[in-house]
């Protein structure tokens, strides 16, 4: 098998269900599959997946008896995956005909990419920033101290060829079987936010590269599938851990005194 899709969803029935009508739809010659984890859902997702898995021999589901995070959920799926690729792919996107054919057409025929991010789009097919520079001390002074705008926003590269980038994120995210064999499955200690840049960071370090390929487009309602994590306060709470995992502790509470020093700064000098 080509292609495992692996789409994680968490009280997002009806966004799941568009994101699956998308893949069914795709136009790609690709022999896939499709395997939806479910993080405890409330909103009747579970009933809605099996009664669709019932009509399609090609959907497999995992149904989780509590929310163990975005990672951990989709390790999950990767372990029961047939697919020589891995994509994982948010419920709160819709797959444009051809876009998974050239995601994959790409990878085979470079040797050295690692992940694989489309061209996300918005609602009215404005383009979506979704590209990375790993997050540094060095790149928040040269940001909120110097001006230096762009080292610490997600991006879309301009072009309209592949780019090499430091990250993508994991909401149309492509592994490759050479990444999947150095770099492995993600790190599990982060529930939410980082796990995407954190895998692309361990990707580079395998000598592999990261890239962004606006010839696949795929629209994402941004945002949509995080809505039913409890409140925006809660979310607040899971990204200060997920950071000092990446960063460290040390380095984390340097980078955020740098940040906010940075932006007192810049506040006073646009009150003058």
């Amino acid at each position: 098998m080509k292609l495992s899709i692996i789409i994680v969803s968490f009280n997002t029935r009806k966004l799941t269900l568009d994101c699956l009508n998308s893949v069914y739809k795709e136009d790609a010659e690709l022999d896939y599959e499709a395997v939806v984890v479910d993080n405890a859902s409330k909103d009747g997702s579970t009933d809605a997946l099996i009664k669709l898995q019932a009509t399609n021999s090609g959907l497999k589901t995992i149904f989780n008896k509590e929310n163990l995070g975005f990672a951990k959920a989709n390790n999950q799926g990767i372990k029961i995956a047939k697919g020589e690729y891995i994509l994982f792919l948010n419920s709160d996107t819709i797959v444009q005909k051809g876009s998974l054919g050239k995601l994959i057409e790409f990878a085979e025929k470079t040797p050295d990419a690692g992940v694989v991010g489309a061209k996300l789009l918005n609602r009215d097919g404005g383009i979506q920033a979704s590209c990375f520079n790993f997050p540094s001390i060095k790149n928040a002074i040269l940001q909120y101290w110097f001006g230096k705008k762009g080292l610490f926003d997600k991006y879309a590269p301009k072009g309209k060829g592949p780019a090499v980038v430091d990250a993508v994120v994991g909401a149309v995210f492509l592994i490759t079987p050479l990444a999947l064999e150095k770099v492995g499955l993600l790190d599990e200690r982060y529930f939410m936010y980082f796990e995407d840049i954190d895998y692309c960071r361990r990707v580079k370090a395998a000598g592999l590269k990261v890239y962004y390929l606006p010839e696949a487009g795929i629209i994402h309602y941004h945002g949509e599938s995080g809505k039913t994590i409890k409140d925006e306060s809660s979310q607040w709470k899971r990204l200060i851990p997920s950071s000092k995992i990446y960063h460290g502790v040390l380095k984390h509470y340097i980078l955020t005194l740098v940040i906010w020093l940075g932006q007192k700064v810049q506040k006073a000098l646009w009150t003058n």
